[in-house]
């Protein structure tokens, strides 16, 4: 599957023949899972073994997650300040996902998320100030409009490109194009390899 150049950040790894596309949700414990074997394992023996494959990160926002929004907002918007860093603030997120839980938030405003979000980009140095993040996050005073932030019209992009795949879950794995459901977050590297190797 093809990756617009303004979200070229997301190719974790750049192979030339196959194409490796995991959807993931920043709230969903199995995607946390899931993404440490990623990059931990698989990505390190794929660049090793097989630099063919080229992987991609997907959003799949999942509404039964409220802050999940937010939290690949967040992500969206210190990829615009600093590409290099997407995927060292997407291990941050997936990393302080319990954070941002509905029990954690319940008493916090979407402003206070926005705030504690760009707080932890500075501090994994995702980017170098809160502020450059705030400009792309907050929503502006006014008139109602549902107009959204900065970064509204990238989440959106993200979102019709996974319901254009028939993606309702998280994670999803879609191998060359081809989803397989049976792909579970509590694989290990043994396992990814026995999927793998097949297809190579």
């Amino acid at each position: 599957m093809a990756l617009a150049p303004a979200y070229a950040a997301h190719r974790l790894l750049a192979g030339n023949a196959h194409t490796l596309e995991v959807f993931l949700d920043y709230t969903c414990p199995f995607s946390a899972r899931m993404w440490r074997t990623l990059t931990g394992q698989v990505l390190p023996y794929l660049r090793a073994e097989h630099p063919s494959v080229s992987v991609i990160f997907r959003h799949q926002v999942q509404p039964w997650h409220p802050n999940s929004t937010l939290l690949h907002e967040a992500s969206l918007a210190a990829e615009k300040i600093n590409p290099d860093s997407f995927e060292l603030y997407s291990s941050a997120l997936f990393d302080h996902q319990a954070e941002y839980f509905d029990e954690a938030t319940i008493d916090k405003t979407r402003t206070e998320l926005y705030q504690k979000l760009s707080a932890l980009a500075v501090s994994t140095n995702a980017v170098d100030d809160t502020q450059s993040m705030l400009q792309l996050l907050d929503i502006q005073a006014g008139e109602p409009r549902n107009a959204g932030n900065a970064v509204t019209s990238d989440l959106k992009y993200h979102i019709r490109l996974a319901r254009a795949q028939g993606i309702h879950v998280s994670p999803t794995v879609v191998f060359d194009g081809i989803r397989d459901d049976g792909v579970s977050s509590s694989w290990t590297l043994e396992q990814w390899n026995a999927w793998l190797e097949p297809k190579l």
